[in-house]
């Protein structure tokens, strides 16, 4: 019983401080979203595999682009509790809620690469993993309104730390035909001569049902909250997006090795 209390309460100073980042003086834009999301994995040897990623993000929950982000990478596993990744993305970000990111409220791409360690353990019946990302970011914006397309691409840099929780619904392990729940909370930010009005990018939360078909299958839904602030100021003040709305993830591992 103590290591529950000990996550709920977890959980609960998490949500209060995602509450607390909404009481500032501020300007704040709210957003009804949904995440439709891809993930797949396929393994090339023992310890080496590809990494492949589409999301499709829609404001309004599904009517309206709000971001298109395809991300690839290989994968290093030295042991099952801990993985490398280095790699790519292209993300198109649109012109979306009342206050577009883009202060020409236009649409803008973004090139990304990134390096990621991911450390997982297990404590009782709880699997945890704490994700650590860097990512260079060249966002692409207009120099002035009479630029058809963005003519730069200036240099962003940003740190990410996820902490995820999954608990069986079932038994104590996550197994084959296994339901669980999953908690996480990811927080972004950002540094360098770039980084504008925004140290603090972004954080998400994150509450999900799973389930796990097998060892190739697995499909998760849930509540996501995004807390989001601009990169520019208005007349003085930060603007702040306070995006509710609802996330499904479909994960697939493929091994490509051949077993004897």
């Amino acid at each position: 019983m103590d290591r529950k209390q000990n996550i709920i309460a977890l959980i609960v100073c998490l949500g209060c401080f995602q509450i607390a980042l909404g009481q500032n003086n501020r300007i704040n834009t709210n957003n009804n979203i949904g995440w439709y999301n891809y993930f797949g994995t396929f393994k090339v040897s023992d310890k080496i595999g590809v990494h492949t990623e589409y999301q499709w993000r829609r404001n309004n929950f599904i009517t309206d682009w709000q971001q298109s982000l395809l991300r690839v990478g290989v994968n290093y596993n030295p042991n099952q509790r801990v993985q490398f990744r280095v790699g790519y993305a292209w993300i198109e970000t649109f012109p979306y809620s009342d206050i577009p990111l883009n202060g020409l409220g236009r649409d803008f791409t973004e090139h990304r690469i990134f390096e990621m360690v991911q450390l997982s353990h297990k404590e009782d019946f709880v699997d945890f993993s704490h994700r650590f990302m860097l990512e260079q970011r060249f966002v692409g914006r207009y120099t002035s309104a009479n630029e058809p397309t963005e003519d730069e691409f200036p240099l962003l840099n940003r740190m990410r730390y996820i902490v995820r929780l999954q608990i069986p619904l079932k038994g104590k392990e996550i197994n084959y035909k296994t339901p669980y729940i999953a908690f996480y909370d990811e927080v972004f930010v950002g540094f360098g001569k770039n980084v504008n009005a925004n140290i603090f990018d972004q954080n998400r939360i994150g509450i999900l049902l799973g389930y796990r078909f097998n060892k190739n299958i697995r499909i998760e839904g849930g509540y996501l909250n995004q807390t989001l602030q601009y990169a520019r100021q208005i007349n003085g003040q930060n603007v702040f997006q306070n995006n509710n709305g609802f996330i499904i993830n479909s994960n697939f591992n493929v091994d490509l090795t051949k077993k004897k």
